[in-house]
């Protein structure tokens, strides 16, 4: 599943490639990504100039001129792709395709489940006007981050991966972002000390941008079907291997729905 990095950078890429395009036609192959009819979908956005692309969390977000918006979440994974006019004559398997009027376009397939919506205004899509602030934009201070563990009483992994909470982290980049705080993640909040926060706003930080720096995991594709290249994790999914920093063997435990890789031995 595509998560913050990856996300991050397949929008950038998107506002580089796509701003200023005018779409021409929407091919829909999936109509449960939509959160429109088809008909009334393709409508809204043909024949409309497309601004800027942004992202939040794990939601990519397009300006469509003058007045709609056009969100992208690509749930448990996927591809979306840039096709120059050559290319998208012969295009790839989709779900969704936007052609363009200069002849490029762009393919949208999901591994498993996705949201492609249209909308007027963000106050208004309940998907994302509650999403927490993402650990890589400017207001994301050390000052908002304390504010938001302020008062908070539960398991440290669990408000991580909230979305609500801070929008971006999932259960990938989580395993090294602990390891790296050197904190267990069945901590309670309270319990954290003001060092072990400013530890944890760290690694949130260094992690992410250290894997955006990188174009994301090496088994991501960005918009033009190549590969990220970070590959290589301190703890996570290397149960069984030795501690980078203290040589005692990581572990595989449960926490709650999901598994997490520690060391038993830095991880307190």
């Amino acid at each position: 599943m595509p998560e913050l990095p990856e996300i991050w950078n397949l929008a950038q890429q998107m506002n580089q490639a796509l701003s200023g395009k005018t779409i021409a036609t929407v091919d829909v192959r999936q109509e449960k990504c939509l959160n429109l009819p088809p008909d009334l979908f393709g409508r809204g956005l043909e024949n409309r100039t497309l601004g800027v692309t942004s992202a939040k969390g794990k939601w990519i977000f397009t300006q469509v001129l003058p007045d709609r918006n056009l969100l992208l979440n690509l749930g448990m994974g996927g591809l979306v792709l840039y096709l120059d006019p050559e290319q998208a004559k012969k295009p790839p398997r989709y779900r969704l395709k936007f052609a363009y009027s200069d002849r490029s376009a762009l393919a949208i397939d999901f591994s498993w489940f996705g949201y492609v919506h249209l909308v007027g205004s963000l106050a208004e899509h309940a998907m994302t006007a509650s999403l927490g602030p993402s650990p890589l934009e400017e207001n994301f201070t050390w000052d908002r981050f304390h504010q938001i563990l302020a008062g908070r009483k539960g398991i440290l992994k669990s408000v991580l991966l909230d979305q609500h909470t801070i929008s971006g982290i999932g259960n990938v980049y989580i395993q090294d972002i602990l390891f790296r705080a050197r904190l267990h993640p069945l901590r309670k909040i309270p319990s954290l000390d003001e060092g072990e926060r400013q530890r944890l706003y760290q690694a949130i930080q260094q992690e992410l941008q250290n894997a955006t720096d990188l174009g994301g995991l090496i088994y991501e594709r960005d918009l033009y079907d190549q590969p990220g290249r970070f590959q290589h994790f301190q703890v996570g999914y290397r149960e069984g291997k030795p501690c980078p920093g203290c040589r005692s063997v990581i572990v595989k435990i449960r926490t709650g729905s999901t598994s997490s890789y520690i060391c038993p031995a830095c991880q307190t």
